[in-house]
């Protein structure tokens, strides 16, 4: 058990200020401050506080380091025990470093069971920054635990459907059709042909597929190619 004026005094122990004033830039969120404490140090906290998300869930929102934290311990639970406690965490993704890094464990074994939440916070559209980073955290979802052929369908349902109004969603967007590519190439070049993916995630897409070593020379060719008939139908 640790107090929350405890715990900030572990977190300031192990800050760095030219790294604080570094997060918050990239941040540009302006909702957190920041300690400056490095990303391993902080999962490596997650683990040491295992067990103990009853606690930290009380302690105010107001450093990053401590959301962070608070997601970390979450994503550690087992599944019964996280989807109680899921929507929770979505109302704490504030920027997209606290987004992408959020990647609960236990949705690999009960990826059927928690579809539906996906869906659900797919068309988030009210809370912190109007649900963008809630609707992120569901394509980001999908990518580090659905890329998988008999999940397909439904990756390119959620793309096609994940309203790419803010920035953050067509670039979180973009990234999991990348990584389609990379992962089930013949399928993500047929979706990539279709005309139902908002174009701009198509071009991002495409960038970060070309970028990837894991894209072969003959099928980065092949994606400009299809990146240059695409403009032509604008």
């Amino acid at each position: 058990m640790i107090s929350y004026e405890e715990l900030l005094s572990r977190l300031v122990s192990l800050s760095d200020k030219g790294y604080a004033e570094f997060s918050r830039r990239l941040a540009n969120d302006g909702q957190l401050k920041f300690l400056g404490v490095r990303m391993p140090v902080l999962r490596k906290l997650a683990k040491e506080y295992r067990g103990c998300y009853r606690e930290f869930s009380l302690f105010p929102d107001e450093y990053f380091e401590v959301v962070f934290l608070k997601l970390g311990i979450a994503a550690l639970l087992p599944f019964a025990e996280f989807i109680k406690v899921s929507d929770g965490c979505t109302a704490l993704l504030t920027d997209w470093a606290l987004c992408d890094c959020f990647a609960p464990a236990c949705i690999r074994k009960n990826r059927q069971a928690y579809v539906p939440y996906i869906k659900r916070y797919l068309a988030a559209d009210s809370g912190k920054n109007g649900g963008e980073f809630v609707r992120r955290y569901a394509l980001t979802t999908l990518l580090h635990f659905y890329v998988e052929e008999e999940y397909l369908p439904l990756v390119f349902s959620c793309i096609e459907n994940c309203r790419p109004s803010a920035y953050y969603v067509v670039m979180g967007a973009a990234w999991l059709l990348a990584e389609v590519l990379v992962m089930h190439y013949p399928a993500g070049l047929r979706f990539l042909d279709s005309t139902m993916c908002d174009i701009n995630i198509k071009f991002k897409a495409i960038s970060k597929a070309c970028d990837s070593f894991r894209i072969t020379p003959e099928q980065k060719a092949e994606l400009r190619a299809v990146r240059a008939r695409l403009r032509g139908r604008e």
